[in-house]
């Protein structure tokens, strides 16, 4: 599964929105990373103290807003993943030249997967010291969980892997804040430095804050950074938000990463459909999500790779399959696509009028297996024969669509 949670024995690391586990079973959580620039302007509405930065999207933005920040600055590749550093994703520049070589070289990167659309420049920090701090939810004891530790940076999870007593825990009580008394508390077990126990705890202090006003279930600064002139400051922000709160919070439910952006994805968001690429080669339509878990299953039994899960809902009318189908057939891994509906809300007629609709709009180049039973069931089948679609494949059984659209697929 992409997402990474935090146990009491491991650090937390980097979530993900919602995609799929190895197996390519569902994961349920639904979660929105933030970028680091967009993590940063969150912790400063909350009195988090972060580096001055400009965000751009262009070479010409940044070297804008790196001649403004002035040098030596950081041009830094806005990726919803770690280890940006180690992949090329940030440099330091000295001066004009710099910052457009830089930014001409990070913008459009690959770093493990996601393709770097926005930069984040900020002037270069003095770092005497590297901290680690976060909040994550501990789903398991219902309950924030703030971590801090004298040992950041880069390796900080192999850090607190080799010496547990690195990273000190402390769960937080529903409904109480992280006070200085209790943060004090935590930063003298994790050894900070003693003139600037008292930043310290107030930045934990604040970071929970964010995890409770924002609905975040992590909050992660890695590094948190003593300045030479021994000031604490958020040098990077990792914040992932539950997407079932979005509606409490409009301004962040408008925040798009579109370096993690799927295009199936995102086209399904716009029209309305329940959709997760899974990366498989056959396309699965259902209606309901059980319907759509079983259909997955079933495939996978029949020695196929489903390549979604999409949902179309109950009730769904023609225009709704018309969209489905065009998502599924815009995902160039896929080879065959399986429709098992079951007619209860939902009308065959109308699903068998959406298949038609949209062969009729656009040329669907893979075989479609369709499998009706339930309302107007004959009513449907009686419409596509007489469409006679060619390369569509009727079956009167889930398990019998499954294995046929599996030979197709691999025929």
């Amino acid at each position: 599964m992409l997402h990474r949670r935090a146990h009491l024995d491991r650090l937390p690391t980097r979530a993900h929105s919602a995609r799929r586990d190895g197996r390519g079973a569902l994961d349920t959580d639904n979660l929105m990373d933030l970028l680091e620039y967009q993590g940063k302007k969150l912790f400063a509405e909350h009195g988090v103290p972060v580096p001055s930065g400009k965000h751009a999207d262009n070479v010409e933005d940044a070297v804008a807003a790196a001649n403004e920040i002035g040098y030596p600055c950081v041009v830094k590749a806005q990726v919803a993943i770690g280890k940006r550093g180690k992949a090329g994703g940030i440099k330091i520049a000295k001066d004009e030249a710099e910052a457009r070589a830089h930014a001409e070289a990070i913008l459009g990167m690959d770093i493990r997967g996601f393709t770097v659309y926005d930069l984040w420049i900020e002037g270069a920090s003095d770092i005497a010291a590297e901290y680690y701090a976060s909040i994550v939810l501990d789903r398991g004891e219902k309950k924030l969980l703030a971590m801090l530790s004298r040992m950041g940076g880069m390796d900080v999870e192999e850090i607190a892997e080799r010496d547990p007593t690195a990273m000190v825990k402390r769960h937080l009580e529903p409904g109480k804040p992280l006070d200085l008394e209790l943060g004090r508390e935590i930063a003298h077990e994790a050894g900070i430095d003693e003139d600037v126990v008292d930043q310290v705890a107030e930045v934990l202090g604040k970071l929970a804050e964010v995890a409770v006003a924002e609905d975040a279930t992590l909050i992660e600064v890695n590094p948190l950074i003593v300045t030479a002139d021994r000031r604490v400051v958020a040098l990077d922000a990792k914040v992932t938000i539950d997407n079932n709160a979005l509606f409490r919070h409009p301004e962040l439910a408008e925040l798009k990463d579109r370096s993690s952006e799927d295009p199936q994805e995102a086209m399904a968001k716009e029209k309305g459909l329940t959709y997760v690429k899974l990366g498989g080669n056959i396309g699965i339509l259902g209606n309901g999500a059980g319907l759509c878990m079983s259909t997955l299953d079933v495939v996978a039994q029949a020695g196929g790779k489903p390549a979604n899960f999409l949902d179309a809902g109950g009730g769904s009318k023609a225009d709704a399959i018309v969209d489905a189908l065009e998502v599924i057939t815009s995902d160039p891994n896929v080879d065959a696509i399986l429709f098992n509906i079951f007619g209860g809300i939902t009308r065959c007629d109308e699903i068998a009028k959406g298949i038609i609709e949209a062969s009729q709009r656009t040329e669907i180049k893979v075989p479609l297996v369709v499998r009706l039973d339930g309302t107007n069931q004959e009513e449907g089948l009686r419409l596509l024969a007489e469409a006679d679609l060619p390369n569509l494949h009727q079956e009167k059984t889930m398990l019998g669509a499954a294995k046929r659209v599996v030979e197709l697929a691999n025929g």
